[in-house]
């Protein structure tokens, strides 16, 4: 089986749409926690280096210089796929990043766009927690515990949250049994991350199983 990083990159040169300045904006999005992560502008020679080097260019448009992202930071990108919009003027580009994708130190340059008004939000934001997590590393972090042992510990982990789950169970305390849940699903998305399989995944095959 050929893996994302394994197949090619490549976009239709004839269908681009590009502007007046020969620019073009790309959305750049976690491939893994589909976050958002910045909004960057691409000409062709950034496009072809993007498709080429598997790591993002982008054109600045205050400097008027092509610039790779992480150079001079570290917090490069790798790319996973490109794709255009129904109207070929915009790129999605989804990347698993090494650092930060804003020039603030911020995971993202939308930190406050996160929409939880729905039932289950909090499972997407803690996905974007562990996300930034892993990308920045904080000190005394208990996630960056876990991602920095391994996933040998965070498998260990997994089984014993998951054995926590069967004790409350069978105590018949609702209260321990949310507790340990809790515990479980923070782990199992800790150990989603480190496998690089994001909630959508996850959702997408349940909600096959459901139909079938």
């Amino acid at each position: 089986m050929t893996t994302d990083e394994e197949k090619p990159l490549s976009l239709d040169w004839n269908q681009l749409r590009f502007d007046e300045n020969g620019l073009i904006p790309a959305i750049v999005q976690d491939a893994t926690s589909k976050e958002v992560l910045t909004l960057a502008y691409m000409n062709k020679e950034a496009i072809q280096k993007t498709l080429e080097t598997r790591e993002t260019w982008f054109w600045s448009r205050s400097r008027q210089e092509l610039w790779h992202k992480g150079e001079t930071s570290g917090n490069t990108q790798s790319v996973r796929s490109v794709c255009t919009d129904c109207d070929q003027d915009a790129l999605l580009v989804r990347v698993l990043p090494t650092g930060p994708a804003c020039h603030t130190g911020e995971v993202s340059c939308f930190p406050n766009d996160s929409d939880l008004s729905d039932r289950y939000g909090i499972l997407t934001e803690l996905e974007s927690v562990v996300a930034a997590r892993e990308i920045k590393r904080p000190k005394d972090s208990y996630t960056t515990y876990l991602f920095d042992e391994g996933v040998d510990k965070i498998l260990k982990k997994v089984g014993e949250e998951a054995s926590e789950v069967i004790i409350a169970a069978k105590n018949g305390s609702t209260e321990e049994l949310a507790w340990e849940i809790s515990d479980l699903f923070f782990h199992l998305i800790v150990l989603m991350r480190e496998q690089g399989l994001s909630m959508d995944q996850v959702l997408t095959e349940l909600r096959k199983r459901h139909h079938q």
